[in-house]
């Protein structure tokens, strides 16, 4: 079980008169030979490590997928004249997708068979599954990889025969305007995968002639084409951290020029819609948590829009949808996700409230908008995924289907708790919590989940695979860390740039008030984060070693330093206004006291797991490689230290439903072993 040493070849990084020596940057090249070895000793590594608990591991894996319904259907949602749903084949990795027509006696017609287009396959993402508007074709996106490199690919709906050609090296947006021969497409570039080019393209053409309307020359935006509520318009946005921008053309006439709608300004935000003659636009110009506008269609300049929903200070607007009779608001108060209902007749508005003390609703699919039936989706801790028809009239709601959970599931077992804990700077923290009701054992196993960017809140949401944890004694609490925007634009901008640090001691504090309240101890206590959250572990481990006993890391973003300086690297240029731009030495030397990579000390680690995918194209598998790499030649400990590596992925991990929690099963058998309860 002897762990692999990686070679050490010194290169010298310079910026700012500094100079950085990275012994572990040969690592980047996917395509050596060496690398790939490299990786695969380290798998090897973790087989050998975990092998007295293989066979607990597969019972995991199978106890976790035994909780889900094998054969299932989601709640079908009305689009013209169908309705769609997908449904799930007992044994089958992928979903298929189908319709119905609303009225008469027609039986079901697959739009698609995901598990046909991935047979051969080790990894397939379909996405972007988008009907024409006659509904006689079908556009969707595939990747093969992990990579994010879609092709588009087309089914004729009348026949189940694919179309004899394709679209490659694309993103998944695809919009068809009202024509349905003529579609619209965005292209990345191909070194920082940024989404810069919007194409229009008309069926049965070759795709190489195709008409690029629209490039984002600027390197920190990203851009997005999709259709307005009214389907009367193409939207096209260009978009970064703290700016957006929009244009559109009549989705009638599809070549006809794209108009501004409003010029950026560096630090607006907004976004747009269009219904029944009106934009209406969700802005946080002079409204940092955003207010909500209309005009009229062909009265575009600010001064002559109307303000709906007014700013307020202590309510965050994350989005809303538009009906004939009604406003729907998702709105973000006190941490809480809420909706609420607001009559177009005489401004009347009303919440739709709920019993439990942390928990996530938002708007699910709503197609149609001439109804008073709102469809929107719950979970907590405690209760599954749950979908509810809501007649925003009579306030009734009728609950469509609630996720089942196979086997003797109750969710009076279990109990969720809202906790608060005090930062360094007086700011109050929540926690949410869940573990077995009636749990008598003090100092409990307990895993600590955290995120705290880019201003994602961390849901406090149900997960079935979760009881694994909480059978077998563990609690499981989520840390709502700044940098998350739980409590608004603010709790947001207290956790990035210049201020990045908060998030970090937020979770320290978070794990610290877990101990003293007696939760939990330090030889029990564990944590998790993935990506932007991967970075939160390798800063807390940097910090505070001793707090946690062990740690997993998912495709962790933790050689920050190195990336952000690097602009041929994805994301790296659109997320300056988030990290910091490190060319300006105030942020090189911020991010620098912090980049998990640059600041490993020769002390006891945690146990520590890391996970990644060798073509994740968001966190680059040789950032935590070189992290392992790193951390191995000064380890003295006895700790565990495995790194992970998918060899077929990307960001997302495995891309079937069953071997996504092949993963699960390992990092759970990890965690539960380090306190004896693998068994």
């Amino acid at each position: 079980m002897t762990a692999p040493i990686a070679s050490k070849y010194p290169h010298q990084l310079k910026s700012h008169g500094f100079i950085r020596s990275d012994d572990y940057y040969w690592l980047r090249d996917r395509d050596n030979p060496a690398v790939r070895a490299y990786l695969e000793a380290e798998n090897m590594h973790v087989r050998d490590v975990m092998v007295a608990t293989l066979s607990f591991e597969n019972k995991l894996f199978k106890e976790i997928k035994g909780r889900i319904k094998q054969t299932d259907m989601s709640v079908p949602y009305q689009d013209g004249t169908f309705r769609y749903y997908r449904r799930y084949e007992d044994g089958k990795e992928y979903p298929i997708y189908c319709r119905q027509v609303i009225t008469g006696s027609s039986g079901e017609e697959i739009v698609l068979d995901v598990n046909k287009v991935a047979d051969g396959l080790e990894f397939c993402d379909v996405s972007a599954l988008q009907v024409s508007p006659n509904e006689r074709l079908l556009a969707y996106a595939v990747d093969t990889v992990g990579r994010r490199f879609y092709t588009i690919k087309f089914v004729d709906l009348q026949t189940g025969r694919e179309l004899q050609y394709s679209i490659q090296d694309v993103t998944a947006n695809i919009v068809w305007a009202t024509d349905s021969e003529t579609f619209f497409y965005t292209r990345q570039d191909p070194t920082t995968l940024r989404s810069y080019q919007v194409y229009r393209h008309r069926l049965g053409t070759n795709s190489q002639e195709d008409q690029l309307i629209f490039q984002e020359h600027d390197s920190t935006f990203n851009c997005g084409v999709g259709r307005s509520r009214s389907k009367r318009y193409i939207l096209v946005a260009s978009f970064q951290t703290i700016t957006t921008e929009y244009r559109y053309l009549d989705a009638d006439y599809p070549c006809s020029d794209l108009a501004l709608f409003l010029p950026r300004q560096r630090g607006h935000e907004y976004d747009i819609d269009h219904f029944d003659g009106h934009f209406y636009i969700r802005t946080n110009k002079s409204a940092r948590n955003f207010k909500l506008m209309s005009t009229n269609e062909k009265e575009l300049d600010p001064s002559l829009w109307h303000e709906l929903i007014s700013h307020r200070e202590d309510v965050l607007i994350e989005g809303y949808e538009l009906f004939r009779d009604y406003l729907v608001l998702e709105e973000r108060v006190e941490g809480l996700s809420k909706i609420r209902v607001r009559k177009w007749s005489d401004g009347s508005n009303h919440e739709i409230v709920f019993d439990e003390p942390a928990y996530e609703v938002h708007i699910d699919t709503n197609r149609e908008s001439d109804t008073s039936i709102l469809r929107f989706h719950y979970s907590s801790m405690t209760t599954p995924s749950s979908v509810y028809d809501y007649d925003m009239t009579s306030r009734e709601r009728t609950l469509l289907k609630r996720e089942d959970v196979v086997g003797d599931f109750n969710a009076e077992r279990y109990e969720s708790i809202r906790l608060f804990a005090k930062s360094s700077d007086g700011v109050c923290v929540p926690i949410s919590l869940v573990r077995r009701r009636g749990m008598t054992e003090k100092s409990a196993p307990l895993l600590l989940y955290g995120y705290g960017a880019y201003g994602i809140s961390m849901e406090p949401t149900f997960r079935s695979s979760r009881l694994s944890l909480l059978d077998r004694g563990f609690i499981f609490a989520i840390a709502h860390v700044r940098g998350g925007e739980e409590f608004g634009r603010s709790w947001y901008e207290e956790g990035k740039l210049l201020k990045k640090k908060n998030t970090f001691n937020d979770f320290i504090v978070c794990a610290e008030h877990l101990i003293a309240e007696g939760y939990t101890s330090n030889n029990q206590l564990f944590a998790m984060g993935g990506s932007a959250g991967g970075l939160l572990m390798g800063a807390v481990i940097n910090e505070r070693p001793d707090l946690f006993h062990g740690v997993v890391a998912q495709v962790p973003f933790v050689d920050v330093l190195t990336t952000m300086l690097d602009e041929s690297i994805p994301l790296t240029t659109g997320e300056y206004d988030e990290w910091g731009d490190p060319n300006d030495l105030q942020y090189y030397e911020y991010i620098r006291s912090y980049s998990p990579y640059d600041n490993i000390n020769d002390v006891t680690w945690p146990h520590l797991l890391v996970m990644t995918g060798l073509h994740d194209s968001q966190v680059q598998y040789w950032e935590p490689a070189k992290w392992v790499a790193k951390r191995r030649a000064i380890k003295r400990d006895d700790r565990r230290l495995l790194l992970k590596t998918n060899m077929d992925a990307g960001h997302g991990g495995a891309s079937g439903r069953y071997q996504q929690y092949r993963e699960l099963a390992l990092q759970y058998t990890f965690l539960l072993d380090l306190v004896g309860r693998a068994k």
